[in-house]
């Protein structure tokens, strides 16, 4: 009788606390990479090792860095983690070093790496020139911005400096606030009195329902658009009355096939972005494994530059993965 094989290990690491410990991603990376399975593409099992840091902006890099290496000491072949690009910032250098293939899936594109691919949950860099496009369409030709004080909100605040100036869209004033204010009357009241057509927020999300309270609190009603933060709705039920009538850039989208597939095996999962991304990369990791010519951490590397045109969950039917020699950006349309 023969020994089964060993199990390929592969890592979930979580840089802000999960309120389940994680345990709705791995079920939709789960449902993605059996499908693989399904097909007898595997020749063995996957298992998961999981570590839950407390990375930035609530938490530190040391934490990052200790669950990164944990992960390495564990024998993981593969790392899907983390998802905030100040983290991912710090992870990528880690998984070179390393030589661990890893998949984050940030907003930041300066997250990838040689060994660090990128599922990308919305874009620092192209989120921006959309909503200075929609201001302009809508005939609003000043805005004040609001944008967290981190790596991920002055990525976003760049890029919108430079898509404004394209629309012709003149900055009545900026505000940089803490990634976790709770109260920000003052900064708004402040940004009120220059006038402006409409109200931009660029950030990871926590601050948007300070802004909300802020504007119903100070009884002001202006245009608001927001970068893909607001998915946070999807969680947070009790934040969405706050942003009645803003306008912000989503991840999903009711007309792509793949998630209604992914509907049918898990409505949890397709009920929102990070369920269809994890779904989505569970899929990326099966095909990895099932390409690679050798079942170890530069061979998964080499299997994640060989996936093609798969149909993606995320986005607008038609949008599509794969990857590529120095191309580490999954989603591709």
């Amino acid at each position: 009788m023969h020994e089964p094989a060993a199990p390929i290990l592969v890592g979930l690491l979580f840089d802000f606390p999960q309120a389940d410990g994680g345990e709705s991603f791995a079920e939709a990376v789960r449902v993605g990479l059996d499908e693989i399975a399904a097909a007898g593409r595997l020749d063995r099992p996957v298992e998961f090792v999981t570590r839950l840091a407390r990375g930035l902006p609530l938490g530190t890099e040391h934490d990052v860095v200790t669950a990164f290496g944990a992960l390495d000491d564990a024998g993981v072949l593969l790392i899907l983690g983390p998802s905030i690009s100040d983290n991912g910032l710090i992870a990528a250098p880690l998984a070179d070093a390393a030589r661990i293939p890893c998949i984050n899936y940030t907003g930041g594109e300066r997250t990838r790496s040689e060994f660090m691919f990128h599922y990308q949950i919305g874009s620092l860099e192209e989120e921006p020139p959309l909503l200075a496009r929609r201001l302009a369409q809508r005939g609003l030709r000043s805005a004040a911005v609001i944008h967290d004080h981190s790596p991920v909100g002055h990525g976003y605040a760049r890029s919108f400096e430079d898509a404004r100036a394209l629309e012709g869209i003149e900055t009545t004033g900026v505000a940089a606030i803490s990634p976790l204010a709770d109260d920000l009357r003052p900064v708004v009241a402040r940004l009120r009195e220059s006038s402006p057509d409409a109200l931009v927020y660029l950030g990871l999300g926590v601050a948007s329902r300070a802004v909300a309270v802020a504007l119903a609190d100070l009884g002001w009603s202006v245009p608001v658009v927001a970068n893909s933060s607001l998915m946070f709705g999807y969680a947070r039920r009790d934040w969405r009355d706050g942003w009645a009538g803003w306008e912000y850039l989503d991840g999903v989208a009711d007309d792509n096939q793949m998630r209604e597939h992914l509907r049918e095996k898990s409505q949890r999962a397709a009920s929102g972005p990070i369920g269809c991304a994890a779904y989505d990369m569970g899929r990326l990791v099966g095909e990895a494994i099932a390409r690679a010519g050798h079942l170890t951490r530069a061979g998964l590397k080499e299997g994640l530059e060989r996936v093609k045109q798969l149909p993606a969950t995320s986005g607008v039917g038609g949008t599509t993965m794969g990857f590529g020699l120095y191309d580490h950006a999954a989603l591709k349309g």
